[in-house]
């Protein structure tokens, strides 16, 4: 496991960089690809392990897929076109790919078994296998479908209305790809909007979607057709830096095409409301998603609340989030994220108990976290745990800490952010 020393930037941050493609994006641009019929082209994909995950998974299931970096071409096979695979299928440290994927094999007649490492053994699936089993397929694990390995067999779905208790992208994700496959209509009502690149993704590839407030919903037996997609960078990545342009002194950091998606945005708007000098231009369109050039300045900043709605908006980027708010004048107070306890680590307890042994003044809450600030952080030894934003939250640590940081088993990053330690190094030599 590689390791890094991270020492105070004291020339500030300056520059132009073009984050990393989507990661969410990315899976399913490759996922629904494979189940077009027709050949499909994609441009800026990620490929950090996450998504070199998905790929493996549907070449194991007879998709024919080229690889040339940030360029993939999927042959197509259509959702009936699908082999049963005559391996485990293993999804490594990907939770898209596992309840995504999960959602495909649950409308085919076939059998398959899922895995994954260790984090993903403990992850929650039940969250899709119940609904999943609601619409008539066969779904087997530990503690009855709860948890890795699941086996899958199934096919002759039934289309459902589904209320689910949680906003969750992945969830609503699963439940509509099998209503792809399913006689009559899904719908899929959640209590907040939750990220919505699956519904805007259908579309480019010639699917009907319905979206009426927190509701969406797709018919059955409709075909999706291979098409040219554009990934844009990813804002959860991108909030990694623009953090860092906040806080660290002297700083003017551009960010190149990145996606704006306004259920990903929650990001900018806490930059906003915290003060931050930031400036969103060249807005265009990649397909169906908004994308942008961000700018943002060292900036004086002041402590919020964070929670409600806005939550599922920016579930990804609170690691983020919680090192800016050390820098922040006042009290911040992150709420209603209780979803940051069954991520790739339970990122409550990991970031307060991190920052604290830093300096920072901050405090676990039952679904969140109370941060005091500005503090100055000091030097020390911090881990990512295996998790990639804990790993870069680290990183930002460092930037500002009196002392160095050495952030261990920093090769998590690569998984959605393959270039940044690259990408800090051109911001630091600017």
């Amino acid at each position: 496991m590689r390791s890094h020393n991270i020492n105070k930037a004291l020339n500030g941050l300056n520059g132009m960089i073009t984050v990393p493609g989507d990661k969410s994006i990315s899976h399913r641009a490759v996922l629904f690809a494979s189940i077009a019929e027709g050949v499909t082209n994609i441009t800026g994909f990620l490929p950090g392990e996450d998504c070199l995950s998905t790929i493996n998974c549907m070449k194991q299931l007879g998709v024919n897929i080229e690889e040339n970096g940030d360029k993939v071409i999927v042959e197509g096979k259509g959702v009936a076109g699908l082999y049963e695979p005559a391996r485990i299928l293993d999804v490594g440290n990907s939770g898209t790919t596992i309840r995504l994927l999960s959602g495909i094999l649950a409308s085919l007649p076939i059998s398959s078994v899922l895995v994954g490492d260790d984090s993903i053994a403990k992850r929650p699936m039940s969250r899709v296998t119940g609904p999943l089993k609601m619409m008539n397929a066969t779904i087997d694990g530990r503690e009855h479908g709860q948890y890795t390995p699941l086996h899958i067999r199934g096919g002759n779905l039934t289309g459902i209305h589904y209320v689910s208790p949680i906003a969750s992208a992945q969830v609503k994700s699963s439940i509509l790809l099998a209503g792809l496959n399913a006689k009559g209509t899904t719908t899929v009502t959640e209590p907040y909007r939750s990220r919505d690149h699956t519904e805007r993704m259908l579309k480019t590839f010639g699917v009907e979607v319905q979206v009426k407030n927190e509701s969406v919903s797709v018919y059955g037996g409709q075909t999706l057709h291979g098409t040219t997609i554009t990934v844009p960078g990813d804002i959860s990545s991108a909030a990694f830096m623009l953090v860092a342009g906040a806080i660290v002194p002297n700083s003017e950091i551009v960010l190149k095409n990145v996606g704006v998606n306004p259920t990903r945005t929650g990001i900018l708007d806490v930059l906003t409301e915290m003060g931050a000098k930031m400036t969103i231009t060249e807005e265009t369109q990649f397909g169906e998603e908004p994308v942008a050039n961000i700018k943002v300045q060292t900036s004086a900043l002041k402590g919020i609340t964070i929670g409600g709605a806005i939550i599922p908006r920016l579930i990804d980027e609170i690691p983020a989030i919680a090192v800016l708010a050390t820098q922040a004048e006042g009290v911040t107070i992150i709420k209603d994220a209780e979803e940051l306890k069954v991520k790739e680590t339970n990122r409550i307890d990991t970031m307060v108990n991190q920052l604290k042994a830093l300096g920072a003044d901050i405090e676990a809450t039952e679904d969140g976290m109370k941060i005091v600030g500005p503090t100055p952080l000091k030097g020390g030894t911090t881990e990512s745990y295996g998790d990639h934003r804990i790993g870069m939250a680290m990183v930002l640590c460092g930037l500002i800490a009196e002392e160095s940081i050495s952030v261990l088993n920093t090769d998590a990053i690569a998984v959605s952010y393959p270039n940044f330690f690259e990408d800090l190094n051109k911001l630091q030599n600017n």
